[in-house]
This record gives structure tokens, C-alpha cells and sequence, in this order.
């Protein structure tokens, strides 16, 4: 069953953990062929052998398979440290949905299911969990653990993103980036949503994710975006006026008009936000609201392979 037919046929449960947990198990199920189909109790995970290590965990029956060698991680060899960010800005919570659409077709729910299934997969694999939530405010704050209480508690914390944002709640992004820095002082995969609408310096923020790298941690930067709309500015011709959801700023206008050069600003600005993630070595990876789980998963498993 397709990950898509599965969010469709529980989400009316809106239950986070429970939708999670399927996206998961459906996701493991379907790696049958992958290098990383080896979720069982037995061990946690595979990785690249490399030349020198002991041969006696190598997988050889997926060498069969591959012709590549892989060797098996076991559980008490798994002490991922992870830690989560949102971007819980007004802007994150677009688009506005009514009541038959479900709390992920919006940038906020879609980054709070994508963060439950991460959540979910490295309780699996028992690792740490961390989290924070930033808008204007520092608003919420979970070091790494690994405890089934803490796991609730930074659940819970999600659950609570997904009720209606504050008016106006603007992004301060580079002065939290920098906090959440200098709270991760053990070497962490660092994985951040956010829609990347703030204002002020390029430089700075940019600066502000260099931060994050610090002690050797590994940053993976999902930029949750609507590719109709935000990206692609799919809008009728009819005069529309566009509200600033975060400094309540409104100008009303003809898509038209100025869609062809609102699309390669924003090309650009995306071609320099990759490029800058790039040279820093970052892993900038765009998502669309429309985009499986499947790409969120299969970056967190390739980039924790290449950790080490």
C-alpha cells in the first residue's frame, strides 16, 4: 500500500502517533530491495563496509543481492543523538485549510507528521531525541533522550503546534538558530523544517546555520514550501490581495502581472540558499506539501549512514 493511500485511509483519526507509526511501518515494509531493509529486533540498521573492519557482521546475502558489501549495526551500536526544529512562524502556518482537508496539507502539520515519523523511527532504533520550536520567541526547548517518557513529552509538544497560530507571529530565525547552537554541546544530527521566509540579512542567517554545524554536528535542512502556490505563484488572474501573514502587510494585485518576475526571484533566491547550503555542507533538501514521507525518511537514513 502506497504511503499516500495510508495517510488517506487514517487521517480522519488524526491521531500523530498513530499516523506516524504507519507512515513507518509502511516505509519499512516497502525496502524489501534497499540496503536498508533490515529492521528487524535482530539489528537496527546497515551500513557500508569499510576496508579493514571485521568481516563477521557482513550481510552476505545482501551482497548477493547488491553486490556491495554491507555489514549489520546492531542495536546497542545505534547512539544517534537527534535533534529536531520547527519553524512555528504565522507563515508556516499556510496555507489555511477547511475542514475536509487533514493538518498536514498545511506547512506546519506537514512538518509536525514529518518530525513524528523521524521520532518514530529513532525510538526504533533507540536513539535520542531533541527538540525545539522557535517563532518570535524561543517557545519550546527538550534535550536529547531516549526514555519512552520523554518520547511522549516531545510528542505531546508537537501535538501542540498543530492548534491555531498567534496573529502575526514573525520568524526571528537567526537569533534562535544561534541559541539552539550553543545548546549542542554533544556531536547530534541537527534536522530543521522551515519555510525560509524571514527577513533581514541573507548573510546572517546563513551564518546562523554555519553555527549549527559546530562540534562536527550534521545539519539537514528540509525547506517545507507549497510548490503550487509559494514556488510556481498559481493564482487566476481575478485581483487578489496578499496578506503578510506574519506583519499583516497587504497589497492587492493581478497574479499575472507579476508572476513571471516573482518566480525567478524566488528561483534565485532558492539557487542561493542550495548553493550556500552546499559549500557549508549542509543537507538542503526542498519538500513540497504534496511530496511523500518517503523522501523525509529515505534523507534521514542516507544522511545517518553518512554520519559516523
Amino acid at each position: 500500500m502506497k504511503i499516500e493511500s495510508q495517510i488517506e485511509k487514517i487521517a480522519s483519526f488524526q491521531h500523530l502517533e498513530l499516523l506516524a507509526n504507519q507512515i513507518v511501518e509502511g516505509f519499512i515494509s516497502g525496502m524489501h530491495k534497499s540496503p536498508f531493509h533490515g529492521f528487524s529486533a535482530e539489528f537496527s540498521e546497515h551500513k557500508v563496509y569499510n576496508v579493514g573492519e571485521s568481516t563477521k557482521h557482513i550481510d552476505w546475502k545482501l551482497f548477493a543481492k547488491t553486490d556491495r558489501l554491507y555489514t549489520k549495526r546492531f542495536e546497542e551500536e545505534t547512539n544517534l543523538r537527534c535533534h529536531i526544529i520547527i519553524d512555528n512562524s504565522s507563515s508556516m502556518h499556510y496555507p489555511k485549510l477547511n475542514d475536509t482537508e487533514n493538518f498536514h496539507q498545511s506547512k506546519i502539520g506537514f512538518s509536525v507528521l514529518a518530525s513524528a515519523v523521524l521520532m518514530n523511527l529513532l525510538k526504533k532504533q533507540r536513539d535520542a531525541i531533541g527538540l525545539s520550536v522557535f517563532s518570535d520567541t524561543y517557545e519550546y526547548y527538550a534535550p536529547e533522550k531516549g526514555s519512552d517518557r520523554h518520547f511522549r513529552m516531545v510528542l505531546n509538544a508537537l501535538e501542540n503546534l498543530l492548534e491555531k497560530p498567534k496573529e502575526q507571529k514573525s520568524t526571528d530565525t537567526v537569533t534562535f538558530l544561534h541559541q539552539i547552537a550553543e545548546k549542542m554541546h554533544r556531536r547530534s544530527m541537527i534536522i530543521l523544517f522551515t519555510d525560509m521566509f524571514q527577513t533581514g540579512d541573507d548573510a546572517a542567517l546563513f551564518n546562523a546555520l554555519q553555527h549549527l554545524k559546530h562540534n562536527k554536528h550534521k545539519v539537514v535542512l528540509f525547506h517545507v514550501i507549497d510548490r503550487k502556490t509559494e514556488l510556481g505563484f498559481d493564482f487566476d488572474n481575478a485581483p487578489r490581495k496578499f496578506i503578510d501573514l506574519e506583519t499583516g502587510e497587504e497589497v492587492t494585485i493581478f497574479a499575472d502581472n507579476v508572476k513571471n518576475e516573482y518566480k525567478k526571484e524566488v528561483n534565485n533566491y532558492f539557487k542561493k540558499l542550495a548553493l550556500t547550503c552546499s559549500q557549508n555542507k549542509i543537507k538542503y533538501v526542498p519538500v513540497g506539501l504534496e511530496d511523500s514521507f518517503e523522501k523525509v525518511l529515505t534523507t534521514y537514513l542516507v544522511e545517518k549512514q553518512n554520519f559516523g
